[in-house]
């Protein structure tokens, strides 16, 4: 299972169009399909019908919170990552600025 594919199912799951969820995802939409598509191989079954429209199926509703709730603590990650990031970054530079000092060049 790919994030892009959480991303894609939840998007479908709010716009129950497959033009309009990829538009939101900014992907052509047989990329949308075929992505859904191979979530669906992975996890044994239609997460939605498609006729006569566009709607969850039981194990789409069975797999919707588990897969919002992977797409939220990855956004968690990120957020997490990013407030260590700087810090990080500015812990390298201190440290290249000791060894500079403590090494000068002839």
């Amino acid at each position: 299972m790919q994030m892009q594919q959480v991303h894609y199912f939840l998007a479908l799951c709010e716009e129950l169009n497959f033009t309009r969820a990829a538009r939101r995802c900014g992907v052509a939409q047989p990329s949308l399909t075929t992505a859904i598509g191979a979530l669906e191989r992975e996890l044994g079954g239609a997460l939605f019908d498609r006729k006569p429209a566009i709607a969850l199926t039981g194990l789409g509703l069975k797999v919707r919170p588990y897969l919002g709730e992977i797409a939220r603590s990855a956004d968690r990650a990120r957020e997490v990552a990013r407030t260590l990031v700087p810090r990080a970054d500015a812990d390298r530079a201190g440290r290249q600025a000791v060894d500079s000092s403590e090494h000068p060049s002839n």
